[in-house]
């Protein structure tokens, strides 16, 4: 619970209860199972999904019929009662409900409601109350669960609020406002940029995997034919004793153009082998032991280990072939991030692949880095390796599909210069990114320095003259007590009648 501090003068500390009045409510939305769901329904659903931190994101898209919404006596959402995320992430955050219509919304049970009612709080004040840092933080500590965590909305009247009086209310509103409107138009000048570079990166892989990057060295005829890497590429396959089950390309009439003397090839002739790792290999969960290698940390065509996993492998499990060593190609081939695809650059402890991971390990070496980058190409790897993709729900790649996509080769001077190329373009583009990232950054901190500023009676000057927050929080109780009152005379009168 929020602990007692020094506020400014005509400022009260309150709890959500206390800022209730008399037609105002706070608690739970609507348990809602599937059975009681119908896409054909008027009532629209709002779920977790469509909370934002400090606006409504209007993402959902269920519905139940307003017979089994009455039915099951459901919460009606009124245009701008605030909505509070029980569960992350992040937890705690709330905004304003904007829709108007009557009778057309309800919310899900891990969503808190909060009507303010008729002449009581600034309903905007509130949210941003709620989404400052230091509620904010007070609400992380207030959570419960193991797998999911959520706070209860006995843990949220718990909070205790600063209340300033309500023309100071205002006040900070529009100051908050005023300078949060400003922040977010440099905000969306900072997204756009990453977009522009996100665009300018495919552009660059487009260029290199075209032979436009190396156009002037080709035409002086300073690299050999792909044919000689490809020929010796071959023999090192017969060595190892790879066979090859997909027929070779004779017409590149649906593929990309390349320059003439590079030759589109099977990436299975590249290959040693490809493979993912074994199933149910979770019950080797372990605190320490080799690492673990998911999908999650395939996310941005990087391999992230900050959070990986560990298994204890018994010595008589065959795992060996999904072993991962330098020099190895690793993609996702299941979920959301199907085709991301991690080069192992270094030496790294012992390491496995999961089921989900697909791990790639090529003939020669020399080439995996050069992949690497044509997997990432939308218009290249990544394009084709998409059009393979299969399942709707959860989408699926297979190691077949990753053996019979198309690669453009080229030979294997020509691939170390177009790395090179590549590399000394996108370096440009990681350093601007890492600026952005970080302008990003420093404007959400700037954001919070502003509502932390609010709400400690910095932000705009207090009037003497302004009734005090205390005046108005017993008003408000007033109301709320009166109501009661009446509701209780109406109940007794009905029973008196019957």
């Amino acid at each position: 619970m929020s602990e007692a501090k020094e506020i400014p003068k005509g400022w009260h500390n309150a709890t959500i209860s206390d800022l209730i009045g008399d037609t105002g409510v706070f608690l739970d939305g609507d348990w809602i199972e599937s059975k009681d769901q119908d896409p054909n329904g008027i009532v629209r659903l709002i779920q977790l999904a469509d909370i934002g931190d400090g606006d409504f994101k209007n993402k959902s898209n269920r519905f139940l019929t307003i017979e089994r919404a009455k039915k099951l006596n459901c919460t009606f959402l009124k245009e701008g009662d605030i909505l509070v995320a029980r569960m992350p992430d992040p937890i705690g955050r709330a905004c304003i409900f904007p829709l108007k219509e009557d009778e057309r919304f309800i919310t899900a049970v891990d969503v808190a409601i909060i009507r303010l009612g008729k002449n009581g709080i600034q309903n905007k004040f509130l949210v941003h109350s709620i989404n400052n840092r230091k509620i904010r933080n007070e609400i992380e500590n207030l959570q419960s669960g193991t797998t999911r965590k959520r706070i209860s909305r006995a843990n949220l009247a718990m909070l205790k609020f600063p209340i300033p009086p309500l023309p100071e209310q205002h006040r900070i509103v529009a100051k908050i406002e005023e300078l949060f409107s400003s922040l977010d138009k440099g905000i969306e000048s900072l997204k756009t940029a990453q977009e522009h570079l996100k665009v300018y990166r495919q552009a660059v892989l487009k260029w290199a995997f075209e032979g436009k990057l190396t156009e002037t060295e080709r035409d002086r005829k300073l690299f050999p034919d792909a044919r000689e890497l490809y020929e010796g590429i071959k023999k090192k396959g017969r060595e190892y004793g790879v066979k090859l089950k997909y027929p070779k390309i004779i017409s590149s009439d649906e593929l990309p153009i390349i320059p003439e003397d590079w030759i589109w090839v099977r990436n299975e002739e590249l290959l040693k082998y490809v493979t993912s790792g074994s199933r149910d290999w979770k019950k080797y969960y372990s605190p320490t032991g080799s690492m673990f290698i998911r999908t999650q940390n395939i996310k941005t065509n990087n391999i992230d280990l900050s959070e990986v996993a560990f298994v204890s492998i018994p010595e008589k499990v065959e795992g060996k072939r999904s072993l991962v060593e330098k020099g190895d190609l690793l993609m996702t081939i299941t979920g959301a991030n199907v085709g991301k695809v991690a080069l192992i650059e270094k030496e790294i402890p012992e390491a496995y692949v999961s089921q989900s991971v697909a791990l790639m390990k090529y003939l020669d070496t020399d080439l995996t880095k050069y992949m690497w980058y044509y997997f990432q190409c939308h218009h290249f790897g990544e394009g084709l390796i998409n059009g393979l993709v299969y399942g709707v729900g959860r989408p699926v790649l297979s190691l077949e599909n990753m053996k019979e996509v198309p690669v453009g080769l080229c030979s294997k001077k020509e691939q170390q210069r177009i790395v090179s190329e590549i590399e000394s373009r996108l370096t440009i583009c990681d350093k601007i990114e890492e600026s952005i990232s970080s302008s990003l950054l420093q404007a959400e901190a700037l954001r919070q320095s502003i509502l932390k500023k609010a709400f400690e009676g910095k932000l705009v000057l207090q009037d003497p003259h302004d009734e005090p927050a205390s005046v108005l929080l017993e008003r408000i109780k007033a109301e709320r007590e009166k109501n009661k009152s009446v509701k209780k005379v109406k109940q007794t009168n009905k029973i008196a009648e019957l």
